[in-house]
């Protein structure tokens, strides 16, 4: 772990507080200590493991470069949708900001992929796997959030949220790995 890396995790750690902020009012400025601390502490586990195993590096800094664009995400669109109240145009503008962070995140630091020599094929096979996994996140969440269950409607679909999340980032992530960056 260089100093770039302790950097970007403290930079990650810090804008996740600031959504935990939005939600938890003042109660949630704790996360501006703990959620660097943890990113760091994280990001040193998956480097020390990912020097025998380097896919778990790969999914470590995936996860960090993912959480950093989810709040590019929810901030880009929050700042336009306070200048004006245009739902589904800002939303399209902040997927496409949070995505460019994704592209250049996951490219030059998780997968360590510097040349230059294939940029318009990875950015056009980039955009390719990530719309392919916003579908199964949309997919999966509309099929989770029907099925009956015993418990909460409301609770229900918050999970639902989460369960498509998952399988869409490992369709990302394997996407990225093994199509978009992988080694030549």
């Amino acid at each position: 772990m260089d100093k770039k890396d302790i950097i970007f995790a403290i930079i990650c750690g810090l804008a996740v507080a600031w959504i935990a902020v939005d939600f938890l009012g003042r109660y949630g400025r704790i996360f501006f200590l703990i959620f660097p601390a943890l990113s760091i502490i994280g990001l040193w586990l998956v480097d020390l493991i990912g020097k025998k195993r380097l896919f778990v590096r790969h999914i470590g800094r995936f996860v960090l470069v993912g959480a950093f664009a989810d709040v590019i995400d929810i901030k880009v669109f929050q700042f336009l949708f306070w200048i004006i109240p245009l739902y589904l145009i800002f939303k399209v503008v902040s997927f496409l900001a949070a995505t460019f962070v994704k592209f250049w995140w996951n490219k030059h630091w998780t997968f360590e992929k510097y040349e230059k020599k294939h940029i318009n094929r990875e950015v056009v096979q980039f955009f390719i796997v990530t719309l392919m996994g916003l579908a199964i996140d949309v997919v999966l969440f509309y099929y989770f959030s029907r099925v009956k269950t015993g418990i909460s409607t409301k609770l229900w679909i918050e999970l639902s949220i989460i369960f498509a999340a998952i399988v869409a980032a490992i369709w990302n992530f394997l996407g990225y790995k093994f199509l978009v960056f992988k080694k030549q």
